[in-house]
Parts: structure tokens; C-alpha cells; sequence
């Protein structure tokens, strides 16, 4: 590959000069850094990154390739893409293209050979800050000048760009599972849904219908669920107010309910809740949490830059995960209803399944 050019600027000064990969031109997005050893190509195509500059920590990324089966969504939705060393080599059987084709295809800018621990060390000391990527030649202070004046993720409602437009059917379970009767309706809401959750619904014998993220409560309940989802998305969960009132609307029907990482927050707010924005967030399949009923703990995949603040919720939902790393709220239940969030990704992908549990709580909630 030939190499071309390529720097990413951050708002605070600090320039980082490398080798282009995938598209070209420039991009601006809140820049975070992603400690998954594995699934490079969920994290790309994962909703919940849209609006940020991804960095792997892992040294080596590109190794294996893409291929059609480890979608999250039809395309990537991260604004850029950070790694040390773009591998040379694409070395899997299920492989059918390269990163570099891959990105260059979805006009995804990406950049390589930088240092990607200092970047890291530099986001963790400072926190999330917008940066501007960008392949060619440039002049460093001009781009770190429009990272400071690019739009910041806060108050911005992503939901819309990464929802469907009208509702659907999904009844595939994950690669190489068996089918199972499907003998639940599950009415899921697309705030960025991943497609390994509608896979791990329909695993457990759901019939899942995706509606898009602005539908009425009232529309969502004449469609006859078992049971609500509420979805992972991207984003700022105060700038989706709508997701919030048709969620305090579906709680008084009393229907089973769980949601997942940005669900979960919905979830909070429309309980009355608040929430907050971490410094660098959680991102990665490497963070221990605490179920506190059994005292287990499990190894969780994450991705999310805010958090719900527990003492708002007092007297409204029951504290029931904690992250070990930094004790903020990872899931909560409502005392007496059928309702829980985690604010973790139980359907991994990539990461480890140690919850997958919770889609068998959702069902079982639904049978009783």
C-alpha cells in the first residue's frame, strides 16, 4: 500500500502524524479510544460510534480482514478510524476484504502509524476532546483550531441519523445457531440498534418488529407485544426528550421492558432520572461489573460516554450493576414491575458473553 499523508489534530494543541488509509479527505468527530483486543469490524459498524474518531488500543489492527457476517448495521458509522499498524496481511478464512478496501469503500477515513498509548494516555489525563482528521499535507495549529469550533456531541440528537425510517421484521438468530420457535413478540425501539441483539432476541424465541426511534408509545403497543426493548444508540441520551415521554407512556402499560446502553439511560430519564458525561468513557470488552444480588462478577463489553447518576433515581429504581473500575451505575430494576436496563452490551459482539443471562431474564418476564 502506497503511503499517503495523513494527521489528526485535537482541540487542545496535540497532533498526531501518520499514514493514510481507507477514504480520503476530512473529518471531524469526538475522538475515544476502544481497548478490544477483537472486533474491529463490529466496533466500525456499531451505530453508537456515529460522531466519533475511534482508536484502537490494540497495536496490530486489519489482521482479519471484514466479512459479511460480523455487521452490527448495513454500514460503519464512526466519523474515523485510529490504529498503530494496519496489518499488511489479511489472514482468516471468513475474510472477503480488506480494512483498507473496507473503509475506502464506505468513505471512512482512517489513519496508521501513529502512537496510539500517548494518544491514550492524552485522552485519559485531559478527557474526550473533538479532533479533526484529515489525509494530505496540513498545517497542525489550523486543524486543532477546527476541532475546537467543530459541533460537540452534547445536546446533539445522533438518534436520528443512525435510525430506520419504517418499521420491520427480524427473525434471523446468530451464525450457526439453531432456529427456535419463535413464541414471543418483542416490539424493539431503534435508537442505533446492533443486529447481535435482535440475533440474540430471536436465539431465545423472540419475534422482534424494529420501529424507529420517534414512534408513539400508543403505535408501539397496537402492534401487541410481549415485551418493549429499548435500544443501544449514540449520543447524548437528554437530546432524545421523545424517546424518554414514549417510554414514561409505555411504563404505565405495565408490559415487560429492558434496554441496553442507551436504553438504559432513556429508561432513567423517563423514570425522572439524570445523567452525566463520563471523562473518557467506556469503551472496550474488558470492563468488570458487579451483579449486586449474587455478588457475580462479570466481564462486560462496553460503549458509552455517559452515565446515569444513581442518587437522582432514589426512590424510582433499584441500583442492581455497578462498574468495578470506577463504581458508576452498569443496571438498574424497578421494584414490583417487570423492567431493567444495563447499561453494558450483553450481546457482546465482540466481547464476552458472560450476560448473556439477561435476554433469558427478558423472556422469562415475558412467559410469567
Amino acid at each position: 500500500m502506497a503511503e499517503r499523508p495523513a494527521l489528526l489534530a485535537l482541540e487542545d494543541g496535540s497532533v498526531y502524524r501518520g499514514h493514510a488509509f481507507g477514504a480520503a479527505g476530512e473529518t471531524f468527530g469526538e475522538v475515544v479510544f476502544n481497548t478490544a483486543l477483537t472486533g474491529y469490524q463490529e466496533v466500525l459498524t456499531d451505530p453508537s460510534y456515529r460522531g466519533q474518531i475511534v482508536a484502537m488500543t490494540a497495536p496490530q489492527i486489519g489482521n482479519v480482514g471484514t466479512n459479511p457476517e460480523d455487521f452490527e448495521s448495513e454500514r460503519p458509522h464512526c466519523a474515523g478510524f485510529v490504529v498503530r499498524e494496519l496489518s499488511p496481511v489479511v489472514s482468516s478464512w471468513r475474510a472477503r476484504e480488506s480494512l483498507d478496501s473496507f473503509l475506502e469503500r464506505h468513505g471512512i477515513i482512517g489513519i496508521t502509524g501513529i502512537d496510539t498509548r500517548a494518544l491514550t494516555r492524552r485522552l485519559r489525563q485531559v478527557g474526550c476532546m473533538m479532533g479533526v482528521l484529515a489525509t494530505g499535507s496540513h498545517d497542525g495549529g489550523a486543524l486543532s483550531a477546527r476541532a475546537r469550533a467543530a459541533p460537540r456531541i452534547e445536546g446533539r440528537d445522533l438518534v436520528r441519523e443512525v435510525t430506520c425510517s419504517q418499521p420491520y421484521q427480524w427473525s434471523q438468530p446468530s451464525w450457526r445457531s439453531p432456529a427456535r420457535p419463535l413464541r414471543h413478540h418483542v416490539v424493539a425501539y431503534d435508537f442505533g440498534i446492533k443486529r447481535n441483539i435482535l440475533r440474540k432476541l430471536c436465539d431465545q424465541g423472540c419475534r422482534v418488529t424494529v420501529v424507529p426511534a420517534a414512534t408513539p408509545a400508543a403505535e408501539a403497543l397496537r402492534l401487541q407485544p410481549d415485551g418493549i426493548f429499548l435500544s443501544n444508540g449514540p449520543g447524548d441520551p437528554a437530546a432524545v426528550g421523545y424517546a424518554a415521554a414514549a417510554t414514561r407512556e409505555l411504563l404505565a402499560a405495565r408490559k415487560p421492558l429492558f434496554g441496553i446502553c442507551l436504553g438504559h439511560q432513556i429508561l432513567a430519564l423517563a423514570l425522572g432520572g439524570t445523567t452525566y458525561k463520563l471523562k473518557f468513557g467506556h469503551h472496550g470488552a474488558n470492563q468488570p461489573v458487579m451483579d449486586l444480588a449474587t455478588g457475580k462478577v462479570e466481564i462486560t463489553s462496553q460503549n458509552h460516554n455517559f452515565a446515569v447518576d444513581v442518587g437522582s433515581l432514589a426512590g424510582r429504581a433499584q441500583l442492581s450493576h455497578v462498574n468495578l473500575n470506577d463504581r458508576t451505575v452498569e443496571g438498574m430494576q424497578l421494584a414490583g414491575a417487570p423492567v431493567y436496563s444495563v447499561q453494558y452490551h450483553p450481546e457482546a459482539s465482540p466481547g464476552p458473553h458472560d450476560a448473556s443471562y439477561l435476554f433469558q431474564r427478558f423472556v422469562g418476564m415475558m412467559e410469567r
